[in-house]
């Protein structure tokens, strides 16, 4: 093959002459070679002569369809990303295109602005390595090394030389966001802005203006001209997180700016081209949605043209220890490492994660305030025994004080119950039951554990609280002042009074308010 040229060479495929002269004298201004077809067999034959940086095909050609080429492109030369001329109105055809491996798509009438920032994007991609950053490669962001998520990276390669929209789909937790920015940094727009935005957060009423922009006094307040969304993002990515939250109206006017990539600021009279890469996300089913009437049908089309599925943490066991380290090392301080105890990686194993890489984040961190000297032991993790398989090797209950032998209260269950159905009695609502100052006299009080002595009654059992986590906080709080006075708030056998090491208690009084008196 001739590949003595300097200039990226482009094939320009079309059967109406006016357009493809057009065409040729635009990528000939941008410094580039040019060659030209009319039809798929003279096509075929320049792709076996030369090497193309880029193909530009008509979809209809007189002796077949461009989606013909398209296919045999992408899967004989990988490296040369092909994109389409589409008719005006014609999106059903550039999601096919983009499906069968397309680059990108552009329509008729050709905006030259927007052809030149196509042919830009896709010159990017096999720029030698004196044209782009010099700097080691970053370490992927999705972090492991299980089968699953081996598989995740290839596929974010190959997706990341594409311009088509992505749909990332996935439990909440599951890292979606990081995805999104991995597809980014590994394609041609890296060097560009990745805008992020949670569809979810923003109020209906500022929905347009976030993501369109405004003119100055298009509106009340609208004191300076500013930028939506899309602007910010132009030349790169736009995230559109948690996107089964946009409301309809706002769903037709999205539709619009990605079909015809321009937009239009409110107060403004004419549209600006903008050229984003759009990848959207929801851990809700779009498809349920759509047969609802709740997500438009077409929008669902033009989103959901590649879709990338991320597995549950549940999926990807193997990889817990490698994420586990990661986060750690982000927690610890420069004179701290943080690690873990015994069996604390086992009962991580034996936990189903509901949410995900993000609740095994909440997890550790939530641990580590509870931990001695930067060791989070089992007891630390705070995780629900009913979500565990089993009780792993190495489990370390909670301290028994020695010297002591369990109350009633601990050895026998049905005497606590008991003791609770005795507080409820002559207690008539909740509001007066917490207003009880005076102990209910269940339990003889050597048997009652100390905590537990004088405190508040419950409320009775025909009345659930009005706040409850109000009501468990003022219960947690007298357990802990009670403590506290019987050891002269000694705040060591305080908690080993009530079998928490001293980190835990100290967190737990700081997230009470609960002060020390003056002495």
């Amino acid at each position: 093959m001739n590949t003595t040229r300097s200039s990226p060479r482009v094939l320009v495929v079309d059967d109406e002459a006016d357009l493809r002269e057009l065409l040729e004298i635009t990528l000939l201004k941008m410094g580039l070679d040019v060659d030209s077809a009319e039809n798929l067999a003279q096509a075929r034959s320049l792709l076996a002569q030369h090497d193309y940086a880029l193909v530009l095909t008509d979809m209809r050609l007189p002796d077949g369809l461009g989606l013909e080429l398209v296919r045999e492109v992408s899967a004989a030369f990988r490296n040369t990303p092909i994109a389409v001329v589409t008719a005006y109105g014609s999106t059903d055809n550039a999601v096919v295109a983009l499906k069968a491996g397309a680059f990108d798509y552009i329509s008729k009438p050709v905006a030259l602005d927007q052809l030149r920032m196509m042919v830009q994007s896709a010159l990017r991609l096999n720029a030698p390595p004196s044209e782009s950053s010099s700097a080691p490669k970053a370490p992927s962001r999705l972090r492991g090394e299980s089968a699953v998520i081996q598989a995740l990276r290839a596929q974010i390669a190959r997706l990341a030389r594409s311009m088509a929209p992505i749909a990332i789909t996935g439990e909440s937790g599951s890292g979606k966001e990081l995805a999104a920015r991995e597809v980014h940094a590994q394609g041609s727009r890296s060097a560009k802005p990745f805008i992020a935005v949670n569809c979810g957060a923003i109020p209906e009423a500022l929905m347009e203006a976030e993501f369109f922009g405004y003119r100055k006094g298009a509106f009340t307040g609208a004191q300076d001209e500013r930028d939506g969304f899309f602007q910010a993002a132009n030349g790169g990515t736009l995230m559109l997180d948690e996107v089964a939250d946009l409301p309809l109206p706002m769903q037709v006017k999205l539709l619009r700016a990605i079909q015809e990539r321009r937009v239009r600021k409110i107060g403004a009279t004419v549209e600006e081209p903008v050229d984003v890469r759009i990848i959207s996300a929801t851990h809700k089913n779009l498809e349920k949605l759509v047969d609802e009437g709740h997500f438009r049908q077409d929008l669902f089309y033009r989103l959901n043209v590649i879709e990338l599925a991320l597995p549950p943490l549940r999926d990807r066991l193997d990889d817990l220890e490698v994420l586990t380290d990661a986060i750690l090392e982000r927690l610890g301080t420069f004179d701290q490492k943080v690690r873990l105890g015994p069996g604390v990686l086992e009962t991580l194993r034996s936990y189903s994660f509901p949410g995900n890489v993000r609740e095994l984040e909440n997890i550790l961190e939530r641990a580590l305030a509870f931990a001695n000297d930067g060791v989070i032991e089992v007891r630390d993790l705070a995780l629900k025994g009913a979500r565990l398989a089993d009780t792993p090797p190495g489990y370390l209950p909670p301290p028994e004080l020695e010297g002591i032998e369990s109350p009633a209260w601990a050895r026998a269950p049905e005497a606590a119950a008991a003791a609770i159905t005795s507080a409820h009695e002559g207690a008539n609502t909740f509001n007066s039951a917490v207003n009880i100052a005076a102990p209910a006299p269940a339990l003889a009080a050597a048997d009652s554990p100390p905590a537990v002595q004088n405190m508040p009654p419950l409320p009775p059992l025909d009345i659930l609280p009005s706040n409850l986590p109000e009501y468990l906080a003022m219960v947690e709080r007298e357990i802990i002042q009670r403590a506290l006075a019987q050891t002269q708030y000694n705040r060591t056998q305080a908690a080993s009074l009530l079998g928490i090491s001293f980190r835990q208690l100290r967190y737990q009084m700081q997230k009470l308010n609960i002060q020390e008196p003056d002495s």
